[in-house]
């Protein structure tokens, strides 16, 4: 069994800002069927365009519950733009790390989160269904390279 932090342990046995928000201004879906994790990101945006609301939905191993819940924190009162640098490398950063096997994990919290704010854009009329379409075929094929490794 891995080991893992302190910190990746309380999220997992304490995750914070699991559900769902119906009238969500943006929701990010991302997953993979091969390696189980599934994530789902509802974001609230308000007036001044932060993110003033985030919970989550996730069906995985206790790192991709951690990953979401330390990645819907970072997110609660940042801008569209701030979101944008929640990396996967912040994840671990802020998990105090994660197991190497582990990784793809907080690569699916940031897609996700950034999904949600770009459904948010398509929503908003800022974004086509095209671009979205293509950006986010490419964060696909990305986590299926790394869940296959």
């Amino acid at each position: 069994m891995p080991a893992y932090s302190d910190k990746v342990m309380d999220h997992f046995m304490k995750p914070r800002n699991v559900g769902e928000i119906e009238d969500a201004d943006g929701v990010g879906e991302v997953g993979n069927p091969v390696c189980g994790d599934m994530m789902t990101f509802y974001i609230k945006v308000d007036k001044d365009e932060k993110v003033s609301d985030v919970k989550f939905k996730t069906f995985g191993c206790g790192a991709a519950i951690a990953v979401s819940s330390i990645t819907s924190e970072l997110a609660v009162g940042k801008t569209l733009e701030q979101i944008r640098q929640i990396t996967p490398n912040s994840v671990i950063d802020e998990l105090e790390g994660l197991p190497q096997n582990k990784h793809h994990c907080s690569n699916l919290g940031a897609q996700a989160l950034n999904k949600a704010v770009d459904d948010y854009l398509v929503k908003q009329g800022r974004m086509t269904k095209e671009e979205f379409a293509t950006k986010h075929k490419e964060d696909e094929e990305e986590h299926d390279d790394a869940c296959e490794s």
